[in-house]
């Protein structure tokens, strides 16, 4: 599976479109891009595997693979880049401006069906980010 990651960047915070195989999935929300620093910066482009994780914080739910410089980043849900994330990705229904949207809950569950499918069958997801 391949997921793409289509980015517009602003100074308040990072939207994405994230597609697979041309057709969307969720949009995206993310830190503004501060040269990749740790917990103020949304990841660099460039090519990911995901995995599942769990933690008592989010339960099930979804890794980004070895980002340079960086542990830790994930897929939650969260509806305000500056308020909720430390560098990691949110999925939305529907933005509503630089760094926001809504019906986070909604769009990560969408997302983490299609991801686990795929890795419950063996496959390896790639996540493709970029502008």
């Amino acid at each position: 599976m391949v997921l793409w990651l289509t980015r517009t960047y602003f100074p308040d915070g990072t939207n994405g479109k994230l597609e697979c195989e041309g057709k969307l999935i969720c949009h995206t929300i993310e830190l503004p891009w501060q040269q990749n620093a740790k917990r103020v910066s949304c990841i660099p482009e460039g090519k990911y595997f995901i995995q599942k994780r769990y933690s008592s914080k989010y339960q099930w739910h979804l890794e980004v693979m070895d980002v340079a410089n960086r542990s830790l980043i994930l897929f939650h849900p969260a509806n305000h880049a500056l308020r909720e994330l430390q560098g990691c990705i949110a999925p939305v229904t529907k933005l509503s401006g630089p760094g926001l949207g809504l019906y986070s809950r909604k769009a990560f569950e969408k997302l983490k069906r299609a991801v686990y499918k795929a890795l419950d069958q063996e496959e390896s997801v790639v996540l493709i980010v970029h502008s």
